[in-house]
């Protein structure tokens, strides 16, 4: 059986070729348009696009609204990768809220057991960090208490978390601090767990070298260093900062404290020590010797003891004499 020429697809081809060929010439015309460098058809241009394109926001509405769920749908994930995060941070704080708990049992029950009496007099004062000295040499700040505060020489400085330095100079309204980090600070502190004994001397560097370490193969980076109180220049058990090893391959100290934003400062009051008055007492006594031994008489032999004797009794009778003879000589 014949097929019949008047069915729909004979007249949808014939549709698609005009459609296609009046979209090329429109788009041709717009791209000749477009290429025309004149103020008439410059105008014409702007004309056409503010008609234009107002009527085709609906269109774009799709878009915005689908670019808009992919950055809400960003925004929900990296919410949930934080969220995650935190509960993870929670439950570590949790862990170690715990320990910091029984740490603190076990640390009563052993000052209990010792017996030990706690200073009541290592109290504070806060002071305002007024000025820094600006020097790469020298490494200091200001703060505004001094002596009419009660202020005195050598107490340590903390920020609240670590040693700061401690005052060297005091005015009646001012005192000045010396950190850690300069050239002119020697602090004793001990190296935890290890115990080992060190100077922390500064060099104007952030992390400060320890010097005469008692043995520096116990000690590792990480390790917790604390004032030693020696010579009772400071406290003990002032949290210093950590142990790390510089690129000279030396051990250095990280400090607690924070330099780069030091606005108040906890001055410790400490207990007054007696002022060493008499230069004599740093120099050890001479030992004392020991007397010397009686020499030994010589022997005396028969002849000698004879002769002695003799010369004894005529000696006596020339100037002392006898009982006898003082009175013949009455």
């Amino acid at each position: 059986m014949a097929k019949s020429r008047n069915g729909p697809e004979d007249f949808a081809r014939p549709l698609r070729r005009l459609f296609v060929a009046l979209l090329v010439l429109v788009l041709m015309g717009l791209f000749l348009l477009w290429r025309i460098d004149s103020p008439r058809v410059e105008r014409f241009r702007a004309a056409l696009v503010d008609a234009v394109l107002p009527s085709f926001d609906w269109a774009l509405l799709p878009v915005a609204k689908a670019t808009d769920m992919v950055e809400e749908f960003q925004s929900y994930a990296s919410l949930y990768e934080q969220n995650q995060e935190l509960r993870r941070e929670l439950q570590q704080m949790k862990a170690w809220k715990e320990a910091a708990l029984q740490l603190e049992q076990k640390n009563a029950r052993l000052l209990d057991l010792n017996q030990v009496r706690l200073d009541p007099k290592l109290t504070h004062v806060t002071g305002v960090v007024l000025a820094d000295s600006g020097s790469p040499f020298r490494q200091s700040v200001l703060l505004n208490v001094g002596a009419r505060d009660g202020i005195r020489d050598g107490w340590a400085t903390m920020d609240g978390i670590g040693l700061v330095g401690r005052i060297s100079g005091v005015g009646p309204r001012t005192s000045r601090v010396i950190l850690l980090t300069d050239s002119n600070s020697r602090v004793p502190v001990t190296v935890q767990p290890s115990g080992q004994k060190a100077l922390l001397s500064g060099d104007n560097t952030s992390i400060p070298p320890l010097e005469f370490l008692e043995d520096a193969d116990l000690v590792r980076p990480g390790d917790r260093v604390v004032t030693s109180g020696d010579g009772g220049m400071l406290p003990a058990g002032l949290l210093v900062g950590q142990v790390v090893m510089g690129t000279d391959r030396r051990l250095r100290v990280v400090l607690s404290a924070d330099y780069e934003r030091l606005e108040f400062l906890r001055v410790l009051r400490s207990h007054e020590l007696d002022p060493i008055t008499d230069p004599g007492a740093l120099i050890a006594q001479p030992p004392v010797q020991p007397p010397a031994a009686p020499t030994p008489e010589p022997a005396v032999t028969g002849a000698e003891a004879v002769d002695g004797a003799a010369s004894s009794t005529g000696t006596g009778d020339v100037t002392g004499g006898s009982p006898d003879g003082e009175a013949g000589d009455g």
